[in-house]
């Protein structure tokens, strides 16, 4: 079985804390790289995003000075829009839990931090990782679809491909994904969204084009969803495989 390396940023500004998680995550993942701050961990993922590299975890304290956690993973998902995070605090704001509903986050520590409870989800997180990096062979999948020449669909899995890479979404990107492809051909009014994604036709036409903005943010390299204003969003047409 082909062995794959694992990488991960911390980033963590109260030096015990940084020096605790640290350790722990070496144990664990292949490479650890540390940043004290918001504004350190930018530099660092700016500068590997430059060299073609990228790191498959950002372990990142919420409440930092310069760069506060939260302003960081919004410029990191503005230049990586899958990237995976964990965050950890020393206390769970319900405001800042809503703001990370919709983003890849694997898990949330509390400070002072429960080391088993720690290393189990790190654990899960890196079979994640692992996961997503196994290539999956397509041209042997008899479920795929072909949305372009970039993009395939497995109906079985819910899972999007980029040229057989797994596309990373949130709960609610593959359920909006999950309802244009059940319809392709079909424009689907953001009024159907909300009644089959959200069960509530009520709720703010905002929390439904964030998701969307985001799925598409994701395939914007080659987007084969076609927006259609003031009426809805479709997927007008698949390939031959």
């Amino acid at each position: 079985m082909q062995k794959f390396k694992t990488k991960v940023l911390l980033v963590e500004d109260e030096e015990l804390a940084r020096k605790t998680l640290a350790f722990y995550l070496n144990t664990i993942f292949d490479e650890v790289i540390v940043a004290c701050d918001g504004a350190d961990a930018l530099e660092i993922i700016q500068k590997s995003f430059d060299n073609k590299e990228n790191f498959d975890l950002v372990i990142t304290d919420l409440n930092m000075p310069n760069i506060n956690g939260m302003q960081m993973i919004d410029e990191i998902l503005k230049l990586i829009p899958n990237q995976r995070f964990i965050i950890v605090s020393a206390h769970k704001n319900e405001e800042d839990l809503l703001k990370l509903i919709n983003l890849r986050v694997s898990g949330y520590f509390v400070k002072p931090l429960n080391i088993d409870n720690m290393m189990e989800m790190l654990q899960k997180a890196k079979q994640e990782v692992l996961l997503d990096k196994q290539p999956k062979v397509l041209n042997e999948i008899s479920n795929l679809i072909k949305l372009n020449n970039s993009y395939m669909y497995d109906m079985e899995t819910s899972k999007l491909y980029n040229n057989n890479i797994i596309v990373k979404l949130s709960k609610k990107e593959s359920e909006v994904l999950d309802v244009l492809i059940k319809n392709i051909g079909t424009l689907i009014p953001i009024e159907r969204f909300k009644k089959e994604i959200w069960n509530d036709i009520s709720i703010n036409d905002s929390s439904f084009r964030t998701v969307m903005k985001r799925l598409k943010d994701k395939i914007k390299d080659n987007d084969f969803i076609i927006s259609h204003k003031g009426y809805g969003y479709i997927i007008e047409k698949v390939l031959l495989k």
